[in-house]
């Protein structure tokens, strides 16, 4: 009888040991679901890199810059049609406007945020509310996200300023190069969004953007 107990306390015990750790690795489970996010606006939350669609490989030579400052591409030629697109796309994102660079080459212009827009990251912008700007070329310079920047520079979309890693907040500062097709400015496009959405804190995807 004592023996027939004593195994029915145990299995018991084990019981309610195992229900325990069933509700603990639910609450532990719950505490790091990621949270919901706002399609649109979300300046609370900078966007996770796990939120980013991996990267296709670039196909073709690798882009050749100067590696230096002034960073440039050399012996790369744009596309019209594909450079008026870039040009369009890039400045139909909500709240930037179309200025002349100040930080870069002459001929450049700057994709400038108006001052309603909240700075999420202002360590990465180079100066004023300039958070990127295309080249005559129809290169870019943008900050990325370094897990994004990295995957960008790995997959031959973007190399490294030559400064990145010399000053604080530039680590994810690179070259987007020339799209040289409409496939590859859905690329670079993505890219540059990705740039839009680190700096604001938005969370504006492609889907939400018109036409």
């Amino acid at each position: 009888m004592k023996r027939h107990f004593m195994k029915l306390l145990f299995t018991f015990v084990m019981a309610g040991i195992l229900v325990a750790c069933q509700n603990g690795q639910t609450i532990k489970e719950g505490n790091n679901a990621m949270p919901e996010r706002d399609p649109i606006l979300d300046e609370s939350m900078p966007i996770p890199v796990s939120a980013f669609a991996p990267l296709p490989q670039r196909t073709g030579s690798r882009t050749q810059t100067s590696g230096t400052v002034p960073h440039v591409q050399i012996g790369v030629e744009l596309v019209p049609a594909v450079n008026d697109e870039l040009y369009r796309l890039a400045f139909a994102l909500p709240d930037v406007e179309n200025k002349p660079t100040i930080v870069s080459l002459p001929g450049a212009r700057g994709l400038w945020l108006s001052d309603e827009v909240t700075l999420v990251h202002p360590e990465v912008i180079v100066s004023g509310r300039e958070f990127a700007h295309i080249h005559p070329d129809g290169s870019l310079h943008a900050p990325l996200p370094v897990e994004r920047a990295l995957e960008a520079v790995e997959k031959g979309w973007a190399e490294m300023h030559p400064w990145a890693d010399q000053r604080d907040g530039w680590e994810g500062f690179v070259m987007l190069f020339t799209p040289q097709s409409i496939d590859e400015l859905d690329v670079i496009f993505q890219l540059i969004l990705d740039s839009y959405n680190f700096v604001t804190g938005r969370s504006i995807t492609i889907a939400d953007l018109d036409g």
